[in-house]
């Protein structure tokens, strides 16, 4: 296959499907949130596939974002910087947990405790500095994100409008999180995984006709990226 801009964003289509089955199926197998859980197996394996689930979801909201650049405007923008720090921040959180909390478990479990308990909701017994904000400024990131994201792309008609709508329905029932206890609020992740199933699925999908079509909206996002400088 010719690697054009086209087919590089029905190829995003393909990491938005994946990024929204993963984000699906980690949730109901994702080990407790304990000291006891950080040096299993079960932990490192759920972890690197969260890392990988990150990347696929910041591949395919490029893609999404990318195919509808133009018609999409200032809110698209907007929700799509946002919704790519959350994704980001996920990578760079997950990997410390992947990678970092194992090797700590022994010699400063009270640190690893700590942490754990940022996203579990559980207090502290060490100073962490700024780290405590990072779960309210994650959350702030993904709601705001793929809720300006979702009306961007509700507004704009390029890509499904009901996957578009499960987008930001996604993103704003994170605010029910708080009137379920942990971890059954992981569950509400479930409709975000479906909107970028569909969205993904709809940008793999296209027909080839539509190419020229889709070309012109990467060449407005140049235009778009350069009026913002």
């Amino acid at each position: 296959m010719k690697t054009t801009a086209p087919n590089l964003i029905r190829w995003t289509g393909l990491a938005a499907m994946l990024a929204g089955i993963l984000f699906i199926v980690i949730q109901p197998i994702h080990p407790p949130e304990n000291l006891a859980s950080v040096t299993t197996d079960a932990w490192a394996i759920i972890h690197y596939l969260t890392i990988a689930m990150s990347l696929f979801g910041l591949l395919g909201i490029s893609g999404i974002y990318f195919r509808q650049v133009k018609e999409a405007g200032w809110l698209g923008l907007a929700g799509f910087t946002l919704f790519s720090l959350f994704w980001l921040a996920t990578t760079a959180f997950t990997f410390v947990e992947a990678f970092i909390l194992p090797l700590l478990a022994t010699d400063a479990p009270e640190f690893v405790e700590g942490y754990l308990g940022i996203f579990g909701g559980s207090a502290s017994e060490v100073n962490l500095g700024a780290l405590p904000a990072a779960a309210p400024l994650a959350g702030g990131l993904y709601i705001l994100g793929g809720l300006l994201l979702g009306i961007a792309s509700f507004r704009a008609g390029i890509l499904p409008r009901m996957a578009a709508g499960l987008l930001a329905l996604g993103a704003v029932s994170t605010l029910a999180a708080s009137l379920l206890p942990h971890p059954l609020d992981r569950f509400l992740a479930v409709p975000m995984g479906l909107a970028l199933v569909w969205l993904g699925y709809s940008l793999w999908s296209e027909r080839r006709e539509k190419a020229s079509e889709v070309g012109k909206s990467v060449q407005g996002a140049v235009n778009e990226i350069g009026n913002i400088r």
